[in-house]
C-alpha cells in the first residue's frame, strides 16, 4: 500500500511504495503541511488504482523518475523525481501546465470545450431537463469565453480564483452583480469538470480547497391570518380558488402551476405532488424524492378545487390554467396579479413563494404535528420547520411563555395573569375555515 512520507533530513514529502516485490520511493520538495498532503493524496489514490487494476505503468506514471539499477539492501531506490514537483522557475507564466508546477503527470489533455461537452452528454441522462439547461447556460455564458480553448491540465488553481473574483464584478439579471448563489452554481460546474478530467487524465485537480462562497441568509416573510384573509378576498375571482390553494397547501409555485387533475384525489381529500412545472417545462418527476408526496385537503381547500373543477376541467388537463387550457405562466400571474394587488392592499411585495411559508407557520401556529407539516412541505426532516419557521409562531400564537405559565400555575400554584386564547383564529379542532369565513364571498 502507497504511503506518503516525510524525509527527516529536508522535512520533504515522498511517496513509498511497492512495485513487482519491491520498494519505490518518489521524492518532492513539498513541505510537510496538510495542504500539501491533501495534494500529494490525489496522485497516490490513482497509484494505487493502478497498481490494484495491473495497469501501472512507471514510466508514464514517473516520467522524469531516474531508477537507480543496483538493488540495495533488497530495497530499490529512486532519484529525485522532477516529475513530481519540478524547480519552479522565478516567473511561472499563470498558463503554464499545472502538472508542471504541482508534479502531476504531464500528458496531452483535451480542451476544456472539447471535455466539457463529453462531460455533459456522459452525465445529462441523470439530469432533469432544467439543470441540463442550468448546465448549458453556465457552461455557453462563462466557461468557454474562459477556458474553451485551454488544454484541461494546464489550468491552474490560481486562474479559478481570479476566474471566481472576476465573476463578482459580472452584473446580474436583477442585481448589480451576480449573486454568491449564482457565483458557487457556476464555480461547483467547472470544478466538476476538472474533477473529472483529472481522474481521466491523471493530473491534480486544480480545484482544491476553493470554497463555496457565503451565502446571505434569506429571511421569509410569511403572511399573517388577517393579510391572507385580505388578499383572498380583494384578489380577482378567477385567481382566488389558486391562491387559496397556494395559501393552505405549502406547494411550490412549480407545483401548483404544473397540477393536473389526474393528481387531485377528491375522493380522499389528497393532492399528489407527482410532476411540476420549471422555466416554462413541464418535468415529469418533483423537484426531489422528498417533494413526491401527498398533500391533505382542507375543507377550504376542497371547496376550492371544486370550484375550479368546474371552471376548467374541460379546458384541459391543468387545474390551474388559461382560457385556451394552457397551463399559467407564473412570471405573468406574478407581475399582472399578484404584485398590483399587494400594491392596492398596501401590504409589502413579497414573491408569491412565500404563500408556501405562510402555510407552514399557519400550520405550526394551529398546533399541527411538526412531522405532518414536514410531510406536507415535503421536506426530509423537521429541522426546518424548526429553524426556519419556529421564530413566527409565538406572534401568530402569543404562546411565548404562556403555557409553561400555565402548568405552573395547576402544578405549583400562585397568580399567573391568564392568557389569551391562543388558538382564536381556530375551530375546536384545530382547523382555519372558522377564521376564514366568508373570505370566499366579496
Amino acid at each position: 500500500m502507497a504511503s506518503i512520507r516525510t524525509l527527516a533530513s529536508t522535512g520533504t514529502l515522498f511517496i513509498d511504495f511497492r512495485y513487482e516485490g519491491k520498494r519505490c520511493r518518489e521524492y518532492t520538495r513539498l513541505e510537510d503541511t496538510p495542504a500539501n498532503r491533501k495534494k500529494l493524496m490525489r496522485l497516490v489514490q490513482r497509484l494505487e488504482t493502478d497498481l490494484a487494476a495491473g495497469t501501472f505503468d512507471y514510466a508514464s506514471f514517473f516520467p522524469g523518475s531516474k531508477k537507480n539499477s543496483k538493488a540495495q539492501g533488497g530495497r530499490v531506490e529512486t532519484q529525485a523525481v522532477v516529475s513530481v514537483v519540478p524547480p519552479l522557475p522565478a516567473a511561472m507564466p499563470i498558463g503554464a501546465p499545472f502538472a508542471a508546477q504541482w508534479g502531476a503527470v504531464a500528458r496531452e489533455t483535451p480542451r476544456f470545450e472539447q471535455f466539457a461537452a463529453t462531460w455533459i452528454s456522459e452525465n445529462e441522462v441523470a439530469w432533469r431537463r432544467s439543470y441540463r439547461r442550468t448546465v448549458d447556460d453556465i457552461v455557453q455564458k462563462y466557461l468557454l469565453p474562459r477556458f474553451g480553448e485551454r488544454v484541461v491540465g494546464s489550468i491552474a488553481r490560481e486562474e479559478l480564483l481570479q476566474f471566481r473574483s472576476e465573476l463578482a464584478k459580472v452584473p446580474g439579471r436583477k442585481k448589480e452583480t451576480l449573486s454568491p448563489r449564482r457565483i458557487n452554481a457556476i464555480m461547483n460546474i467547472v470544478g466538476l469538470i476538472l474533477k473529472e478530467a483529472s481522474d481521466r487524465f491523471q493530473f491534480i485537480c486544480p480545484f482544491y480547497n476553493i470554497k463555496p462562497l457565503k451565502i446571505p441568509k434569506s429571511e421569509v416573510q410569511p403572511f399573517t391570518l388577517e393579510e391572507v384573509k385580505q388578499i383572498l378576498k380583494t384578489v380577482r375571482e378567477d385567481f382566488r380558488d389558486y391562491f387559496t390553494v397556494r395559501f393552505f397547501t405549502g406547494m411550490r409555485t412549480g407545483e401548483v402551476d404544473g397540477l393536473k387533475w389526474e393528481y387531485v384525489d377528491f375522493e380522499h381529500r389528497l393532492i399528489l405532488i407527482r410532476e411540476t412545472r420549471v422555466m416554462g417545462e413541464q418535468e415529469d418527476e418533483a423537484k426531489t424524492t422528498e417533494s413526491i408526496r401527498d398533500i391533505r385537503m382542507s375543507q377550504l381547500v376542497l371547496e376550492a378545487l371544486q370550484r375550479q373543477r368546474a371552471r376548467t376541467a374541460r379546458l384541459g388537463k391543468y387545474v390551474f390554467c388559461s382560457r385556451d387550457g394552457s397551463p399559467l405562466d407564473h412570471n405573468n400571474v406574478t407581475k399582472r396579479v399578484w404584485y398590483p394587488l399587494l400594491r392596492h392592499l398596501g401590504l409589502k411585495a413579497r414573491r408569491p413563494y412565500q404563500t408556501r411559508h405562510t402555510a407552514a407557520t399557519l400550520w405550526l401556529a394551529a398546533g399541527e404535528n411538526p412531522e405532518w407539516i414536514a410531510r406536507q412541505m415535503g421536506h426530509t426532516s423537521t429541522e426546518m420547520l424548526f429553524k426556519v419557521y419556529s421564530r413566527y409562531v409565538p406572534n401568530l400564537t402569543r404562546q411565548d411563555g404562556s403555557a409553561f405559565e400555565r402548568l405552573l400555575a395547576r402544578t405549583i400554584g400562585g397568580g399567573v395573569e391568564k392568557s389569551a386564547d391562543a388558538n382564536e383564529h381556530t375551530d375546536a379542532d384545530g382547523s382555519l375555515s372558522g377564521a376564514l369565513e366568508g373570505a370566499d364571498h366579496e
